[in-house]
């Protein structure tokens, strides 16, 4: 399953595992157990990774892990073939809403590029081009307030593009969105992916459609303890669309991975 290619590495798990000291019962809770995960980068396209499994099985931690925001308990994590550093950097996208209220849209998207210092005339070049691809031109002067959930969420997407342009980590970001904004967020992610240059998006969720309409490959979790149990490419067109989620192939993978999570 974790065989490595002639594909060059972007992010590696090594034996990696996560536990925590419980009090009340004297002893360590394992969330996670001798992890192993290899992602690789399929150059001038890059990599759209889905993680699949249901709710404590460590899918979240993942992200945390990679983005440096959590070390684990053991175990190594690989960047680009070597030992992660604090010197890179992920961007990653949560469940809530993550823009400052005190800005406006293009303050929030800037957000990130001033903090680097760019000098004013790339920032406003790169914001100004960020806001048109993620289709909030015309609102660059709202405050999140003033937006729909979908697009704050495009903010928090525009930002962290700017930010990192080489690894994205989403934590089911459309969680909140009513059903109609959902799918149509849905569309907007992957045809935006398919815009980037050599993007590697890892995604968590736990909707099954979801995850195959968004994926180049969906990982299975196992819980109790979190590990990988199944490594499932989908094999669909690059360019999709709501169409595509009627077509047997894709309803033959939505059954797959259920049949997966229904066996752990």
């Amino acid at each position: 399953m974790f065989e490595n290619t002639y594909l060059p590495d972007v992010i590696e798990f090594k034996n990696v595992c996560q536990s925590y000291y419980d009090p009340k019962r004297k002893q360590n809770n394992v969330v996670i157990k001798d992890m192993n995960l290899l992602i690789e980068d399929k150059p001038g396209q890059g990599q759209f990774v889905v993680i699949l499994g249901k709710s404590g099985c460590g899918k979240s931690t993942i992200l945390r892990h990679i983005a440096g925001l959590q070390q684990p308990t053991s175990g190594e994590i690989l960047i680009n073939g070597k030992p992660r550093t604090r010197d890179f950097k992920a961007s990653m996208i949560f469940q809530r809403y993550s823009s400052f209220p005190w800005l406006t849209v293009y303050g929030n998207v800037e957000f990130g590029l001033k903090l680097t210092q760019a000098p004013e005339k790339e920032r406003k070049e790169r914001v100004t081009k960020m806001i048109e691809t993620v289709g909030l031109t015309g609102h660059e002067n709202k405050y999140p307030s003033e937006l729909s959930g979908g697009q704050q969420q495009r903010v928090a997407i525009a930002r962290s593009l700017l930010c990192n342009a080489h690894v994205l980590l989403v934590d089911e970001p459309f969680s909140a969105l009513d059903i109609k904004t959902r799918l149509g967020m849905q569309e907007f992610l992957r045809s935006l992916w398919m815009t980037m240059d050599n993007i590697t998006v890892i995604m968590v969720t736990h909707d099954i459609p979801e995850a195959v309409y968004l994926a180049d490959e969906v990982w299975v979790m196992g819980a109790n303890p979190g590990r990988i149990i199944d490594r499932i490419p989908i094999n669909l067109p690059m360019e999709r669309s709501k169409d595509i989620k009627r077509s047997q192939a894709f309803i033959d993978y939505v059954y797959q991975l259920e049949d997966r999570l229904y066996e752990n």
